[in-house]
């Protein structure tokens, strides 16, 4: 080891998430700088960051000293801190185990379930447990530990008898710590040490507490140690636990730190050689599938291949009899060769096994990715997908070349992921099986909001910082204020928010919070803490590796991927559904597996773009890309997966694929050789493999050779691609192609590959997109109950869903506690709402609700429903949400109107809930009434007089609980009155005016954009609001405002449709005031002076001298006449002024006259 006079053995890096800023490359690079040998990471109680510094600790040329801080507890001293540090990959294992027990505390027996009984609280370990991982550990001993604690409080006794605990267990590995960083109690406790240390003959070692590079990071890192508390930074009340000493110091600080005590510096470099931690990385530990005694994993996997084929084979209809079986035979055949040989038989029969056990157990299942390239494992079970049906190439997934891991994407039901996990878990050791840990870091958007509130800045202030921020993948506070004027402008007129963005770009980035992997699963061959650390986020939580997703697979763990896929559960569902119902009339099952891939109906309805709810094909862009493709294959739709995305978009190839596709362009090739490689994208080369193939066969490369010059091109390394392309002019030599054709060929696969999509992945894709395509076109209501079920707890997304349910002319019908299940459900040719999606009900009262109705029969009324579902479960919000849904609507008599019953139901709800909480205490208490039983719920309460809830208040109701309207529409009461200034319906001319349904916004060039969906009952138009008009209009847009929108009605060069180009908005009183002659007051002539007098003050108090003119019609027997009141006493038409005049005066003694 290099000669040095310091080493730092105490850092907190970003790891830490409650403390410590230090970024551990920067750590490495600046220990570099400043000469030091070795340096240590010891984050507070996990090794988050111990590989990712480990390997750049490495690349620096510095040694990596593995350690953790080490909470602990002890029944006698309580809390207290130790550091450790490893010694020998004995200590090594150790530590891994000793920071997994904080967390995940198993039983002894291996493969046992986790243990609830904890000795220490979350997090920490017992003093204990540390003495007892010693081995191969260095301890050292500060003023937070036991011995801390016992010094502090003058018990020299109990501080002799810890320490004397302390080095029986760790011997010479024990040593004292000593911290000058300027914190309260740091200088007693160097004093106490020093003393200790010579009486019982232990060394010292001086540390720094590391927490941030440099000393003007302090207050970054006071800002970071806030945001994680939920503190202000200027709070009195706030514990100061750091200083802005506890900077990266250069050995030269130390020394002149500590001049008194050399001792203390040079066992820092003592303790630098005695660490010795090689770690091993990049070797595979694959598990252990199950396998009979006399096979081997090989075998196994062979035989089950080919009877996988052999069935496949059989069952093949025959339409398909002609298929090439000797072609199965060799591409199965090369595929175990090289499985085989690159010792992956076991990974193949461990998806087998999960995926198969899935299958068994009713679980959805498929698989996506690179693994629908495989024959041997669509002859497994473990994907659907004929790999030599779309040409799809094996080396995409194992390169026999190349060692890496294979690759499956294995999709669940998003319902019943877990089960999965739980039979691996069972199978293989529930101390084998983890999830997989990740890492939230602080984002642009967030950390403004972060940083605001701890500096505590005002809400609103962070709002407009934040919101001007654009919301996209990998935005950065950089790239956003380079990109947007206006929030450059905002930060540079106001000092707060620069004041706010100056600490957000030092923390942007660093971890803030720690979570877990959407699908990562890890499967040890033994036990995991032979291998990783684990952490759990609560006591009983999921179990996840302290190593995210690419650290894990360095420490030599093999990673499979368990995603839940919301799609999977919605086809199953939906057809559950539809084959109860053609089970009940007489007809067979639906094989969603087996359907027919050319069927017209599904492609006719996909080529009418209607494909909301469609796997990969909701969003506007692809619904416009599909107007302009008009598929009409698997292979248009697996296209359509693979052209939707950046680069095929910006590059051109989806103009040239439509355009030859459909005739417009002419089809050309790059050489003649590939012309069957391209003739199905039209000689577009729009799939990785295509790339592969063309080396094959111009270059006479490989598959494996291919495939490295795939991956080279993705890479844009220059040094790779100069020795690719000359490998490939010496292969396409030798083919006899001309060495221009040759470069022009690889200049243009080279900008293509960059952007080239897998045609394994897009397959795998278009199978799904196909079978829910199939379903919507083929049983509407079932599919979209699934959906909506799928959806049902995401209100916004409910609510687009029924409108999409409508634009088909499916029936909605509301909630009925008599008639709907948890989930939406197909009844005919309507959907029944499912009482799941009713804000304020949860799974408990719709459980309650539907057990108690199956039990004994429909509910008869509200005191029935009161008496028979526990008002525990049932409470009186519950029962509004019920009523005010609509789901009890079925409890009116004959001569009620919804608008009757409801209003009713929610009148009678107290009695009735009193009532049955009353009979409940009877039953319970046995007091029986004078007829010896408790009554049964027959109480015929006397009706009141009970106004009915007006349209309004129904709607809004129905909204609150719903998020939609069911019943009605908001517009229907101004119908009338906007048909005299907008005569043409959205359904006939989509013309201009309606409720606002949707909206969103865009920056453009020209500033922001709005997009409106407008809404006026016979059908929608998206408004387009530019400019000039977005600017001033754009507080008016609102979701349920009722605009009125003059513009351009302009046909979408891509749908088809029409959409609105907005030159005017008004809102219906602006709209009224600048199309009406004015509002018309019919008064008799008999009218009481009260009457006249309360008119008079309804005017004045809306009089404002600019808007409709107001006219008395003043009516007598035998003569009539009109007084046109001044313009002093003009008013704004508003729905607020009319409603109170025709309260007051009678709905026919008002209107608006138009002049027609």
């Amino acid at each position: 080891m290099a000669t040095c006079a310091f080493v730092h053995l105490a850092v907190h890096s970003e790891y830490s998430v409650s403390d410590g800023l230090v970024k551990v490359k920067d750590l490495a690079a600046r220990v570099s700088e400043f000469g030091m040998p070795a340096v240590a990471l010891t984050d507070r109680a996990n090794l988050f960051g111990l590989l990712k510094f480990y390997k750049v600790c490495r690349a620096a040329g510095v040694k990596a000293l593995v350690g953790a801080d080490i909470d602990y507890e002890d029944a006698v001293a309580g809390a207290g801190m130790c550091r450790v540090l490893v010694a020998s990959k004995t200590g090594y294992g150790n530590l891994l185990r000793l920071v997994s027990a904080a967390y995940t505390p198993f039983s002894s027996e291996r493969g046992g379930l986790p243990t609830p009984e904890r000795a220490a609280p979350h997090g920490r370990v017992t003093r204990q447990d540390v003495l007892d991982a010693s081995e191969g550990l260095i301890v050292l001993i500060g003023a937070g530990s036991d011995v801390g604690a016992a010094l502090k409080r003058r018990d020299e006794e109990a501080a002799r008898q810890r320490l004397a605990e302390w080095r029986h267990a760790f011997g010479d590995r024990l040593y004292l710590e000593v911290v000058r960083a300027g914190r309260p109690g740091d200088d007693a406790f160097v004093v106490d040490a020093v003393q200790l240390a010579a009486e019982q003959g232990i060394p010292l070692v001086a540390t720094n507490d590391v927490r941030f590079l440099d000393r003007d990071d302090f207050e970054a890192h006071e800002t970071r140690v806030c945001i994680q508390e939920g503190r202000v930074l200027d709070d009195s009340r706030r514990e100061r636990r750091y200083r802005e000493e506890q900077y990266l110091r250069s050995p030269a600080e130390m020394l002149a730190l500590f001049a008194d005590l050399p001792e203390a510096l040079e066992n820092t470099v003592e303790i630098a050689k005695r660490c010795s931690c090689e770690i091993e990385l990049g070797e595979h530990h694959l598990p252990h599938p199950p396998v009979p005694k006399d096979r081997s994993e090989e075998a196994l996997l062979d035989q089950r291949s080919r009877a996988g084929l052999q069935r496949h084979l059989e069952q093949l209809p025959p339409s398909e009899g002609d298929l090439d079986v000797a072609r199965y035979r060799d591409r199965l055949d090369y595929e175990l060769g090289i499985v085989n040989e690159m010792g992956f038989a076991g990974y193949f029969l461990i998806v087998e096994e999960f995926v198969n056990w899935a299958r068994d157990n009713g679980v959805p299942v498929g698989c996506r990715g690179s693994g629908a390239a495989s024959l041997v494992a669509f002859c497994l079970g473990i994907t659907d997908l004929d790999p030599l049906r779309y040409d799809l190439l094996f080396e995409r997934l194992l390169n026999p070349e190349r060692v890496s891991m294979p690759d499956f994407d294995i999709d669940f039901c998003m319902e019943r992921r877990e089960e999965v996990l739980h039979h691996v878990a069972e199978l293989y050791g529930h101390d084998a099986v983890s999830q997989i840990v990740t890492f939230g870091t602080m984002a642009a958007k967030a950390v403004v909001r972060d940083v605001a509130r701890v500096q505590d800045k005002p809400f609103g202030l962070a709002d407009r910082l934040s919101k001007l921020i654009p919301f996209e993948v990998g935005m950065t506070l950089a790239k956003a204020m380079d990109r947007e004027e206006e929030l450059r402008d905002f930060v540079a007129e106001n000092e707060d928010a620069q004041e706010i963005m100056d600490m957000a770009y030092r923390l942007e980035g660093t971890v803030r919070n720690v979570g877990k992997h959407a699908g990562g699963v890890v499967i040890a061959p033994t036990a995991l803490t032979d291998f990783v650390p684990l952490y759990t986020d609560h006591p009983g939580g999921a179990v996840v590796s302290q190593f995210d997703l690419y650290d894990v697979e360095e420490a030599g763990l093999v990673k499979f991927d368990f995603l839940g896929l919301k799609t999977l559960t919605i086809i199953d569902w939906a057809v559950a559904a539809i084959n109860a119902d053609r089970v009940a009339a007489g007809e067979g099952p639906l094989d969603i597996k087996h359907l027919p891939l050319g069927d017209p109906d599904t492609y006719e309805f996909l080529r009418g773009a209607k494909t909301t709810a469609i796997f990969q094909l909701e969003s506007d862009g692809m619904k416009e890309l599909i107007a302009r493709l008009q598929p009409d294959s698997i292979e248009d739709i697996i296209a359509l997966v693979a052209l939707f995305r950046p680069g095929p978009l910006q590059s051109g190839a989806v103009e040239d694929y439509i355009g030859r596709k459909h005739g417009r362009s002419p089809i050309r090739y790059p050489h003649a050789v590939l012309e069957g490689a391209l003739s199905g994208t039209y000689g577009v080369f729009l799939y990785q493999e295509q790339v592969m193939t063309m080396a094959q066969l111009l270059a006479g490369f490989t598959l494996g050779q291919a495939d490295l010059l795939r991956r080279a091109m993705a890479k844009k390394k220059p040094e790779e691609m100069v020795e690719m392309r000359t490998m490939f002019l010496e292969g396409t030599r030798g083919q006899g192609v001309d060495d221009r054709i040759a470069n022009d060929i690889f200049d243009q696969v080279e900008k293509f590959a960059g952007y080239a999509f897998p045609k394994a992945h897009a397959a795998s894709y278009a199978l799904l997109t196909f079978r829910t395509a199939y379903l919507k076109a083929h049983y509407p209501a079932h599919f979209m109950s699934a959906v909506l079920s799928a959806d049902m707890q995401n209100i916004d997304k409910v609510v687009t869903l029924v409108d999409e349910v409508r634009r088909m002319e499916i029936r909605v019908l509301p909630p009925d506690v008599n008639e709907s299940e948890f989930r939406f459900r197909a009844i005919g040719d309507g959907i029944r709402y499912g009482l799941g999606a009713v804000r304020g009900l949860g799974a408990g009262p719709v459980q309650a609700i539907v057990e108690e109705r199956e039990r004994d029969g429909p509910f008869q009324g509200i005191d029935d429903f009161c008496h028979r579902v526990d008002s525990r479960r049932a409470n009186k919000r519950v029962l509004e949400a019920l009523v005010r849904s609509g789901a009890m609507d079925s409890f009116a008599g004959d001569d009620e109107d919804v608008d009757v019953v409801r209003a009713r139901l929610l009148d009678e709800l107290p009695d009735a809930v009193q009532g049955a909480e009353q009979s409940a205490r009877d039953a319970q208490l046995a007091i029986d009434d004078m007829f010896g039983g408790v009554p049964e719920p027959t109480r015929v309460a006397a009706r009141r007089a009970i106004r009915p809830l007006t349209a309004h208040e129904r709607l809004d109701g129905e909204k609150d609980t719903l998020g939609l309207y069911l019943t009605g529409h908001p517009v229907d009461d101004h119908l009338a009155e906007i048909r005299l200034f907008c005569p043409t319906e959205i359904g006939h001319l989509r013309a201009r005016e309606g409720v606002v349904v949707s909206g969103r916004t865009r920056r453009g060039r020209r500033g922001t954009m709005g997009f409106v969906e407008l809404d006026d009952k016979s059908g929608r138009i998206e408004v387009n609001v530019f400019g000039e008009v977005y600017e001033q209009n754009r507080a008016k847009l609102e979701k349920d405002a009722v605009l009125v929108v003059e513009g351009t009605v302009q046909r979408d060069e891509y749908t088809q449709g029409l959409k609105l180009r907005a030159e005017r908005i008004m809102t219906l009183t602006e709209a009224r005031t600048r199309r009406a002659n004015g509002i018309v007051v019919r008064l008799a002539h008999d009218a009481a002076g009260d009457i006249v007098e309360g008119l008079k003050r309804t005017l004045a108090r809306h009089a404002n001298g600019r808007g409709s003119q107001v006219v008395i019609d003043y009516v007598a027997a035998s003569a009539c006449g009109r007084v046109e009141l001044g313009d002093a006493w003009r008013v704004d038409a508003s729905d607020a002024l009319l409603a109170e005049l025709r309260d007051d005066l009678g709905a026919s003694a008002v209107s608006v006259d138009y002049g027609r």
